[in-house]
């Protein structure tokens, strides 16, 4: 079988993540695939990128930004050059990109959105006109799937298929790497408002005045340079910017968790965020806001879902947090062979034919 992985813009962040570990379980299955995008590549999708060649996956990624008619050309040129059984389409945009092209062969869209993206009437007519090429859609928790519905209608297949997290890189530890003399806190996630930097920072100024040694570290693409600056400014203006580092990208997820003391997600929606997901394999004690995303992970020891919007209800769950030991979450079902399991599932499910051979 032949897999073809679409993603807007590679990049570290959770959707493309997957995809490329998704690419890399279907090619060690024997299955040839190819991992392409509407966007360059970021910088710091390099390493991944260099792990992708070294395992024999091809790589579709343009050299600039192109118009939408160029766009289209290059895809249609590149799925007509590498011949796929499917295309798996990560996020919206690139899910109508590939339904928009001449060719029969099945789409599967999986939608990655952390907000609803049809609550945008330009993207409700879009997939009106093309929900019917979407041989089966994903969603990675089932409110994605209940926005679709609630949008667009039901459509004929339609499934749930969680993100998983490699427990090979993501197991459990008792926090070896930590600097016992820093207490840190990490945020991971894209710079942009539903993620909420802002609201940790405000939280951080509270948790300074009763853990003098805390420091916090935020780590994320940069979607939206003004709301970063916005981040760096308020730290400024709240006498802690010594104390907090607002960086860009990390490819070593693993390492930061075990070096981290507490894990903070005070997102404002989520759809089945794969950072979260790490931190909960990694033991590391976690403070997340109370939406509907993270309330599988009510009751898991370690795991506080707290008002994140009440500055001082979240730095006391903060504090407290600082205060726990790392603890062992099960995550079964969670996990990326479960994942990866259910999308060569799909593959087969949509490519009869091919798996017949």
């Amino acid at each position: 079988m032949r897999v073809f992985h679409l993603v807007l813009a590679p990049r570290l962040s959770g959707a493309e993540v997957l995809a490329k570990d998704l690419a890399l379980d279907q090619c060690a299955e024997g299955m040839a695939v190819c991992v392409g995008s509407l966007l360059p590549a970021h910088a710091d999708f390099a390493p991944l990128a260099a792990e992708l060649h070294a395992h024999g996956v091809q790589c579709w990624f343009p050299q600039r930004r192109y118009r939408t008619p160029r766009k289209l050309w290059d895809l249609f040129m590149a799925v007509r050059h590498f011949r796929p059984d499917v295309i798996f389409a990560h996020a919206t945009i690139p899910s109508f990109y590939a339904r928009a092209l001449p060719l029969r062969v099945p789409v599967v869209y999986v939608m990655h959105s952390a907000t609803n993206d049809f609550e945008r009437p330009l993207f409700r007519r879009v997939e009106h006109l093309l929900s019917g090429r979407a041989s089966v859609v994903i969603g990675v928790s089932q409110q994605g799937l209940t926005d679709y519905i609630q949008a667009i209608g039901v459509h004929p297949s339609m499934t749930v298929v969680p993100n998983g997290v490699d427990l090979a890189r993501f197991a459990y530890t008792d926090g070896g790497q930590r600097d016992m003399n820093v207490r840190q806190i990490v945020q991971i996630g894209r710079y942009a408002s539903v993620k909420n930097q802002l609201l940790t920072v405000r939280a951080f100024s509270e948790v300074l005045k009763r853990v003098e040694d805390a420091r916090l570290v935020l780590y994320g693409v940069v979607e939206d340079p003004e709301y970063q600056r916005a981040v760096v400014v308020l730290a400024t203006e709240l006498g802690v910017a010594d104390c907090v580092v607002v960086a860009g990208p990390r490819s070593d997820v693993a390492t930061v968790l075990s070096e981290s003391s507490v894990f903070v997600m005070p997102s404002r929606s989520e759809a089945h965020s794969v950072a979260f997901l790490e931190a909960l394999a990694s033991g590391v004690p976690i403070v997340a806001s109370k939406i509907p995303a993270f309330a599988f992970a009510n009751g898991f020891p370690g795991v506080q879902l707290v008002d994140t919007d009440n500055a001082h209800c979240y730095a006391d769950a903060i504090v407290a947090a600082l205060a726990e030991k790392r603890a062992q979450r099960s995550l079964a079902g969670l996990t990326l062979r479960d994942t990866a399991e259910r999308y060569r599932a799909i593959a087969r499910q949509v490519c009869p034919a091919v798996s017949a051979r």
